[in-house]
Formats: C-alpha cells, sequence, structure tokens
C-alpha cells in the first residue's frame, strides 16, 4: 500500500469556507513512532485572533466512519458568526482522522487504541491544554471519548451523537454493520465501491442535496483513498477476541467516572446506533443532557440544527448566559418549589400502608368476565408487597424503568404501587397513541423491564420493544418462548412471598414517566418525581376534599391510580381505555352504583359519549348517578354547554372542570356557576377555567406582533399570551427532550423565577381576567398572525358555534406569517356528506356571528381530534387541508 499526503479540500463545497482549513504535520506515536503524519483539519483559532477576541474554549470535533470533518461545517460557521457578532466565542477544531478525509493515507491498520493515541498526538501539537469539549460521532464519539478519559484535566465536557461505546453481550451488532463485515462483502462494498458511503449518505433525512453528498465523497475518489472506510468496518470490536475489544471495554468503563457537564443528541432512527447504545450512554453519564430529535436518524448533523443545541449548551454550562437587563421579579411572580422538607415528605403509598389490615373494598374492576372485581385494602396491600419484593428478587432496582401495558384496574394499581414502593420508575404510555405513537414512546424511554398483558406482549414482540418481558397471565411454555417472556406476574408474587422489600425512594427520585397525547406533535415523556406525585395528591384531596369514604369513579387514565394514594376506594368503569369516547352512561351509572362513589372524573371524549347514550339509563342507574357530589372534566376546556348537559346526568352534583395538562395535572379549577356568572359578569373570549388551585400560580408571556411569547411574565388582566403555570406537583423534567425542557422552562428564569426549572410554558394561549381567572383561547401554534396582529381561535370559533347548524366548529389560517386570513371549518347538524364549501345558508349565518373577517367557511363530515380527549381539535392539519381545498385541490376528508 502507498501513502499520500494530506491536501486542502476544494474550495467550493457547499458550506465549507476554505480559510478554516489547515494542514498540520504531527509526530507520531504508538505505531507511528519515529514518523510525522500529516492532518487535515478545520479550526477557527486564526480567525478569533485576528478578531482579538477572548477564547472560551476548544471544541475538538472527531467524525466517524465514512464521514469526514466536513460533517461539523455547520458547527464551524456558526461558532464563527456568533464570534463575529460579538458574542462567546468557542474555537472549533475539527479533525480528519488519518486515512480519513483529506488527512495523510497512511498504509497502516488503525485499531481503536491507535485512533485514540493518535487524536492525543493531534492535541499536542496544536497545544490543546486547557477547556476543551469533546465532540464526537458515530466511532468519531468513541475516540473522542477515548480522548477524554485520558486528558480528565483538559476535558470540561463531552458532547456526542449517535454513537456506542458497548456492545450488549449476546446482542448481534446492527445488522448494516453485519452485512458490511460478511466475508467477501468488506472490501467490495467499503473499499472497491463507494456502496457503504453512498449507502450512510442515504441515512439522512431528508434527502442531502447532491452538491452536499457529491461533497461528502469528495475526500473518497479513488478506492485507495477508501481504504480507511474499510478498516473502521473491520476495527468493529464484535467480541472479546477481537483486537479492539480490550480498549473498546477501557473506554466504556473509565466514562463512568467523567464528572463533566455532558451532552446527548440523537436520531432515534437511526438504523446504526439506536436507541439501545443511547440508553447504556445515559446509565454511564446519567448526569448527562439528553434530547433525541424524533424523526432524525444517523446523519443528525444533516437531519436536525445541532450546531444550535451544542452552542446553547454550551452557553448553559459555561456561564455565557448573556444579562438581559430585566428588572427582578415582583415578589406576587416568585413561583412555588417543589422542593419539600424530608420530613414533610408522605409517599404516594401512604394511604395503602394506613388501611393494610382494612377489610374494606379498595379497589373495583369492572371490566373483569363474571362480573366485577373487589380487592380489599389488606389484599392489595398484600398484592403490592408480594410484587414489589418479587420484582426486587429477579433484580428490578430503584431507577429501573417499567414499562407497563395493562389496562386500568386491580392488576394495574398492584404493579403501579409495587414499582413505587422499590423505587422503580413507572412508564405509562396511552394506548390511544396507536401502534406508531406506542412504538415512539417506548423506544424512547427504553424500558429495562416490560409488563403486559397478552396484547401488548405481542405488540412489544413484534415490534421490537425493548425490557425484560413479563406477562400478568400464565402462558404455556410455547407461548413464553414465542413472545419472549421471562416470567410471570403469578412467579412474580411467589417470588415475592419470603423477600423484604428494599429501602423505599426519596422524595426527589424519579417516580413516573406520563406521556402527553401527542395532539400538538409527537408525545412526550413528563417524568414526575416521588415528590411531585405526592404533592398532586395532596392538591386534589384537599381541593375536591376527598377522605377516606368518599369513593372516586376514574374515566380519565392520570387518575385512575390516585384513589389508594388518597386513602379511598376506586373503580374504573367499563370501557376501552383505548378509546375514551367508548363510556357509556350506563357503564358510568353501574361504577357509581358499585362503588357508592361521591366524585365523577370523566375525560371531554368520554363525556360526549356519555351524554349521547344517557337515553339509555334506567331508574336505578339514575339514582345512583343523583347520589354523586362531584363531577369532573379534566384533560382539556370545555365549555359551560357540554358540562351542564353532563351535570344533567348527574343532578346533585356541582360540575367542575379543572385545567392541566400533562405536566402539570391541576392548575386551575372552575364550577358551572362559576363559567356562567364569569361569561354573565365580562363575556371574555375563550374558555374560562377559573383560579389557581392551592399555591398553583397562572401568569401569561404577552405576545408580540409576530405571534411569539415574548412578553415578561405577568399577572395583568387583559393580556393575550401564553400561558406560564408554576405548582409544587409541576413535572420535574421531560424525559431525554432536553431542548424542550430547555424552551418550556429556561426561558422564564429572568423575569419570574431565581429557583430554575419552576415555571413552565404550556404552549396554551389565553389571558387572565381582572378577578384572577384564566381563559384559555386556543393553543400557542393555532394563533393566526394576521396584518392587523395575532388573533387566537377559540374565540371565534364560540361565536361560531352559537349557529344552530353548527356543531363544532374551527378557526385556521391560510396564507403567509404576518397576512394569515381567516377561515372557519365546521361540523354540521345534520353533518354533511362531502368536505368542501359550506352551504350558502350556513356560510351566511357563521360570518354573521363573528366580527373576524372570514375567508371562506368549509364544512366537513368530523373534525380531526385527538384519541385521549376528543377535543383537541388539530388546527395546524386543519390549516393545510384547507390551504389545499382554496387553492383548488380535491376537498377529501382532512
Amino acid at each position: 500500500m502507498v501513502t499520500q499526503a494530506a491536501a486542502l479540500p476544494p474550495r467550493d463545497l457547499p458550506g465549507l469556507e476554505g480559510r478554516f482549513s489547515r494542514i498540520a504535520s504531527v509526530r507520531g506515536t504508538g505505531l507511528d513512532e519515529g514518523l510525522s503524519r500529516e492532518w487535515h483539519y478545520l479550526d477557527t483559532g486564526p480567525a478569533l485572533s485576528r478578531l482579538g477576541v477572548p477564547v472560551v474554549g476548544t471544541i475538538l470535533a472527531v467524525h466517524g466512519n465514512p464521514t469526514w470533518s466536513y460533517l461539523w461545517r455547520g458547527l464551524v460557521a456558526e461558532s464563527a458568526r456568533i464570534a463575529d457578532e460579538g458574542g462567546p466565542a468557542w474555537r472549533v477544531v475539527a479533525v480528519d482522522q488519518l486515512d480519513m478525509g483529506f488527512s495523510e493515507r497512511t498504509a497502516v491498520e488503525r485499531p481503536l487504541a491507535q485512533r485514540v493515541a493518535d487524536l492525543g498526538a493531534f492535541t499536542d501539537a496544536l497545544a490543546l491544554d486547557d477547556t476543551v469539549v469533546t465532540l464526537g460521532h458515530d466511532w468519531g464519539g468513541v475516540v473522542s471519548l477515548g480522548w477524554a478519559v485520558d486528558h480528565p484535566s483538559t476535558t470540561a465536557g463531552v458532547i456526542l451523537l449517535n454513537t456506542a461505546v458497548h456492545q450488549p453481550a449476546g446482542i448481534p451488532i446492527p445488522a448494516p454493520l453485519r452485512i458490511a463485515r460478511t466475508r467477501g462483502l468488506l472490501a467490495a462494498s467499503t473499499v472497491r465501491s463507494t456502496a457503504f458511503l453512498s449507502a450512510t449518505l442515504e441515512l439522512a433525512s431528508p434527502a442531502l442535496e447532491p452538491a452536499v453528498k457529491d461533497a461528502y465523497r469528495a475526500p473518497y475518489r479513488s478506492a485507495a483513498r477508501r481504504r480507511g472506510i474499510g478498516a473502521f468496518v473491520a476495527d468493529i470490536p464484535v467480541d472479546s477476541a477481537h483486537e479492539s475489544f480490550a480498549e473498546l471495554e477501557r473506554i466504556a468503563t473509565a466514562v463512568q467516572s467523567l464528572r463533566v457537564p455532558a451532552l446527548m443528541l440523537w436520531g432515534p432512527g437511526d438504523p446504526i446506533f439506536s436507541d439501545r447504545y443511547l440508553d447504556d450512554l445515559v446509565d454511564r453519564l446519567p448526569e448527562a443532557d439528553v434530547h433525541r430529535f424524533e424523526g432524525a436518524g444517523h446523519l443528525i448533523t444533516e437531519d436536525r440544527p445541532y450546531a444550535d443545541a451544542v452552542l446553547a449548551w454550551l452557553s448553559d454550562n459555561f456561564g455565557l448566559v448573556q444579562e438581559r437587563g430585566q428588572a427582578a421579579p415582583p415578589e406576587s411572580l416568585v413561583p412555588i418549589s417543589s422542593e419539600r422538607e424530608p420530613s414533610r415528605f408522605v409517599p404516594l403509598w401512604h394511604g395503602l400502608d394506613e388501611r393494610r389490615s382494612d377489610d374494606a373494598i379498595a379497589v373495583i374492576d369492572m371490566s373483569t368476565r363474571g362480573g366485577p372485581r373487589r380487592v380489599s385494602w389488606r389484599q392489595l396491600d398484600d398484592k403490592v408487597r408480594r410484587i414489589a419484593g418479587g420484582l426486587s428478587g429477579i433484580g428490578v432496582r430503584k431507577g429501573h424503568r417499567v414499562s407497563l401495558l395493562v389496562q386500568p384496574g386491580a392488576t394495574l394499581t398492584s404493579l403501579v404501587y409495587a414499582c413505587l414502593r422499590i423505587g422503580a420508575v413507572v412508564v405509562v404510555a396511552d394506548a390511544g397513541l396507536g401502534v406508531r405513537g406506542l412504538t415512539r414512546a417506548v423506544r424512547g424511554a427504553w424500558p429495562d423491564f416490560v409488563i403486559g398483558e397478552t396484547p401488548g406482549l405481542v405488540a412489544a414482540r413484534t415490534l421490537g420493544w425493548p425490557g425484560v418481558r413479563i406477562s400478568t397471565v400464565r402462558l404455556s411454555k410455547a407461548a413464553k418462548l414465542v413472545l419472549g417472556v421471562s416470567h410471570t406476574l403469578g412467579d412474580i408474587v411467589t417470588i415475592g412471598g419470603g423477600l423484604a422489600i428494599p429501602e423505599p425512594p426519596d422524595a426527589g427520585d424519579e417516580a413516573a414517566i406520563l406521556f402527553t397525547s401527542g395532539s400538538t406533535g409527537p408525545a412526550k415523556g413528563v417524568v414526575y418525581t416521588h415528590g411531585q406525585l405526592s404533592a398532586l395528591r395532596d392538591a386534589l384531596a384537599s381541593h375536591f376534599e376527598v377522605t377516606e369514604d368518599t369513593g372516586l369513579v376514574t374515566g380519565f387514565a392520570p387518575f385512575a391510580l390516585l384513589g389508594p394514594a388518597l386513602g379511598t376506594r376506586s373503580v374504573t368503569p367499563e370501557m376501552d381505555v383505548s378509546s375514551p369516547r367508548t363510556l357509556t352512561a350506563t357503564a358510568v351509572a353501574a361504577a357509581v352504583r358499585e362503588s357508592d362513589a361521591g366524585i365523577v372524573f370523566l375525560s371531554p371524549a368520554a363525556i360526549l359519549n356519555v351524554v349521547a347514550t344517557a337515553g339509555e339509563l334506567g331508574r336505578q342507574d339514575r339514582e345512583a348517578l343523583a347520589g354523586v357530589h362531584t363531577f369532573l372534566s379534566t384533560g382539556a376546556p370545555i365549555g359551560a354547554e357540554l358540562l351542564a348537559s353532563a351535570a344533567a346526568l348527574m343532578p346533585n352534583a356541582t360540575p367542575h372542570t379543572p385545567y392541566g395538562m400533562t405536566e402539570c395535572l391541576l392548575v386551575t379549577d372552575v364550577t358551572l356557576d362559576g363559567i356562567r356568572s364569569a361569561a354573565a359578569a365580562d363575556a371574555d373570549a375563550g374558555v374560562c377555567v377559573g383560579s389557581p388551585i392551592g399555591t398553583n400560580r397562572v401568569v401569561v408571556s404577552a405576545l408580540d406582533v409576530e405571534g411569539a411569547a415574548t412578553g415578561p411574565l405577568s399577572s395583568q388582566p387583559g393580556v393575550l399570551g401564553e400561558i406560564v403555570v408554576s405548582a409544587p406537583h409541576l413535572k420535574d423534567h421531560y424525559d431525554r427532550l432536553w431542548l424542550a425542557d430547555r424552551a418550556a422552562e429556561r426561558e422564564t428564569q429572568s423575569e419570574a423565577d431565581s429557583t430554575p426549572g419552576r415555571w413552565h410554558r404550556t404552549g396554551d394561549v389565553g389571558h387572565l381576567d381582572r378577578h384572577g381567572r384564566l381563559w384559555v383561547e386556543g393553543r400557542l401554534p393555532h394563533v393566526l398572525v394576521t396584518s392587523a396582529g395575532p388573533i387566537a381561535p377559540v374565540g371565534a370559533e364560540q361565536e361560531v358555534e352559537t349557529v344552530a347548524a353548527v356543531r363544532r366548529a374551527a378557526i385556521v389560517g391560510i396564507g403567509p406569517d404576518g397576512l394569515r386570513q381567516a377561515v372557519a371549518v365546521v361540523e354540521t347538524v345534520p353533518p354533511t356528506d362531502r368536505p368542501g364549501l359550506a352551504d350558502p345558508n350556513v356560510t351566511r349565518a357563521v360570518r354573521s356571528r363573528t366580527e373576524l373577517p372570514l375567508v371562506a367557511v368549509l364544512a366537513v363530515p368530523r373534525l380531526p381530534t385527538d384519541v385521549r380527549h376528543n377535543s383537541k381539535i388539530d388546527r395546524t392539519r386543519l390549516s393545510d387541508w384547507a390551504e389545499g381545498v382554496l387553492a383548488g385541490g380535491k376537498p377529501t376528508a382532512p
């Protein structure tokens, strides 16, 4: 093999500025002892020196296979731009590893240990010896981590993009790499042809521009220049006999001792470095900030704005947040901290402990064959303790994630409290997310264990969901083998009969991951600590005066498991929890009658069908419902008319419609009388959801002329803006969505928070009235930015819905931002057969009821809504549909 000298890249590669290209001669090490090697690299240092600005630190960027330093051109350009404009100056040094990119072709096989040593020799040559943050992708991640653990005094932080430092025993390496390594194919696919290179470039989403693909190919025009690509693939340590296995193990072990800030940016669609490898890295660097870019793949630098994320993270972690010169927040806006004194922390299972010797009924399951299943407090406590002991016995530890694919009822209740008792983190993804949504949620959380009924286990097996599988029902040996089931719940209970329960978790330990509905984008995992769940229980108990004799009927999943925590009996009515709209009035009545419940929780999706099936109620049903004293519609704001129609079925109950979200399940509350009183007194636009509960706080960030929530947090009445909340039970963070956390929380600190992260931007828009009541007017992404300023949709929708022929309406915008035009999309009574322009009479009536100028009124058989609530209209989807219809497209259903 012949060596080839390093060279500078062509000057016309898109996005790459030639002024940053350098070649350095580096004294060799290891296999290169006594030699010098030429490296090509990108370096913003000289440009920063010419600016005369102080350099904060150096980002040492290392590409993988088969890319080169071109991978980092976005970070190089953006960091230089920020420094040019007077911002923090980070030097970026992006190397071409030897035999790769435009660096020297050495004709030497370079195993992992040699590549780590090579990088050390390079940084020695450049004298990078102070405040270095490593950045690596693919096998560049491993090499960069090897450098980091070898330079502990110099390493200030590590950033990783889709990489791995460990291959689990018994798990084959990813299929694309297995294929590439196949005897006879390795050289053919990686060296003699561009197959491996081309396949990698096809992993970008969206597809790369031809000129960008060509730029990536530029250093690899001949087989001789592609030898490094083949050598990298051959150097993958598939087992302990491989030459690089020991070095990989060394790095993987040493990484756990790193005590520096860390960031992981991940493309979960990567067929090579999947979430399995992310989960392993999180275990090794548990304090790392993590963000999964849903929909992104292997080439995350091409798929998503990684450079913005990297520079934002550096700013946050190295004290470079610029002062905004804003005044100190008013005392009234100081948020409520979720931190609780240890002596005051009462765990969620305290109510269960208190009644462990009680033979009264704790949980009633209405969905079982052969009639309701009743479980006493004594039985529930015993089951919880046995499951807790059994789970601990098979290796479930504090912090392990346990995904529960079980229908609400006694079994799910027992499992949840057992997991909480031993500190396992409960992962609950709503079946209403659908197969794709559930797969995305489960893979994103990457549970260590999955406990499920047969349908859930079939899905887990078929779709490749992670986790050790446990069945809630007995299975034949053949079925266990087919489904990959290790234990049954019966096994767990038997194992746990003689085992002690481990020490309980603390208030600050993670307790549960609950997923949002996915109605405004991919469902997000919301992480709650034990202290925050206990605070939610306390808020609920205090505000609604729940006692051990109250009894709850819970047709709304998030509250279905709080009965034992509240120390009162609970029942879930017979329904398909994956579709709440299947709940009937007779099922609610049967649950109330069976439990003598005083409080009924229902979601808006359930209420619609409960009201629609009220005619099926018999005399005994109505008598049972007359015993309810409190009725709650929870999950999404609803208007007075729908609340009143449901309340008519429970004539002695006070109807409430609390406002909250998965991130903070109870924020405000209002009764039906309160809604009517507010409407009569103020007649504000939107849905009145009342005043904050307990010590909760609600403020708004005013919208600017472009519809962005940029205003200071304020409790001033009448200001349209994004709703921002604070509460003791506010979620801890989003799971592996650091950027989402940053957007929801960090931006509020300077205005209203001296304690980071305790305010939450909800994404809802609305205003406060003069009495401090909150009115919700829609979602921030659905605001119409018109030439007259931003307009929230809900107020105009309410006006349109006063038309007798309109059942439900959505106001959406068409046209460019800043010049959006309003369109009304309505469900009519009776429903229209064909989507398209509404009947002229309906159009005239609609336009007469609202002052908002409407360029068109369209009618559809049914507005698209989320499954969980059946009330959150997908206005973004409707907007795209309306634009297409009014542009002459075929008016199919939205």
